[in-house]
């Protein structure tokens, strides 16, 4: 029954990229550690799979409409591939326990979640398409005063790539935002470069956990096509219901989602110090059998 579940749930992955164009990637590590049961590292590394083949699969249509900017792709994939790679090193870390990585990851879709409200409630302002999107994202992303911008750039492709590394987010969140502001990108070709952007992050990070956790291919092979079927059927119902309208009331799944990964982060942190305390306890009365006889008489 959890396999079924957790399938479906791909299925919805896919579906909520076909509809909104974005955010449900963020859905793939949850399902996988709480439904299927996968430890957090693997996961991690099994979603920049399913993230990385859904993203070249929604690549397609915007390469075919030449809406892909393979130069400025290069500049700041270079520093997003080399982020990913650090992230999944870093990853590798003593320091960094899987509810840290986890607490990261509640971070990050927090930050989806609210950037998603925001742009729901900027809707209401009649503007045309081209403009809308473009406001939305120029009051989302302050830009910074600099004078080389591309040097922002690369920073900020270095540290999104980090975070996609350590926690498994694509970050097309902030991506495309700095492809329009520091990029001089225009917004539908922005898109179409952060997908590609996105796949190559992927491939990166993936590197960077090869070797380092065990991966169960069958299950990637298995959520890549639910989650595959599912962005072909949001794409078809895109027809009929307007996505944008559905992102207010993502953004606020989304923070329902992270409560509960916190939630749960929570408590498996606070298991292993009972456990330890336990352990403690049983050394004591080991060591103090005398002491711990008189206790009892």
């Amino acid at each position: 029954m959890m396999w079924i579940l957790g399938h479906i749930l791909a299925t919805g992955i896919g579906i909520s990229l076909g509809l909104i164009g974005g955010g449900g990637s963020v859905l793939a590590l949850p399902i996988l550690v709480y439904v299927m049961g996968v430890p957090t590292k693997p996961a991690i590394a099994m979603t920049l799979v399913i993230v990385g083949t859904v993203s070249l699969i929604g690549l397609i249509p915007h390469w075919k409409k030449g809406n892909i900017n393979f130069k400025k792709a290069f500049i700041f994939g270079s520093a997003t591939m080399l982020g990913a790679f650090l992230g999944a090193k870093i990853a590798g870390l003593p320091f960094v326990t899987d509810n840290l990585q986890m607490l990261l990851f509640v971070i990050m879709m927090l930050i989806a979640a609210s950037l998603m409200i925001k742009r729901s409630l900027q809707n209401s302002t009649k503007l045309s398409s081209e403009d809308h999107l473009e406001n939305i994202k120029i009051e989302v992303y302050q830009p910074p005063v600099c004078q080389y911008c591309w040097l922002w750039l690369l920073t900020e492709g270095l540290g999104v790539g980090i975070l996609t590394g350590l926690v498994g987010v694509g970050g097309g969140f902030a991506i495309v935002p700095a492809l329009v502001i520091l990029g001089k990108t225009p917004m539908k070709e922005a898109i179409g470069t952060s997908l590609l952007i996105l796949v190559v992050n992927a491939i990166s990070g993936f590197l960077g956990y090869l070797g380092q956790v065990d991966l169960d291919w069958n299950l990637i092979g298995s959520f890549v096509i639910a989650a595959s079927l599912g962005s072909f059927f949001g794409a078809y119902l895109s027809q009929f219901i307007d996505g944008k309208k559905l992102q207010k009331y993502f953004g606020y799944f989304l923070i329902a989602v992270a409560a509960f990964v916190l939630f749960q982060n929570q408590s498996q942190s606070a298991s292993p110090r009972k456990k330890s305390a336990l352990n403690w306890q049983d050394k004591v009365t080991i060591l103090n059998p005398v002491q711990t006889a008189q206790h009892n008489l």
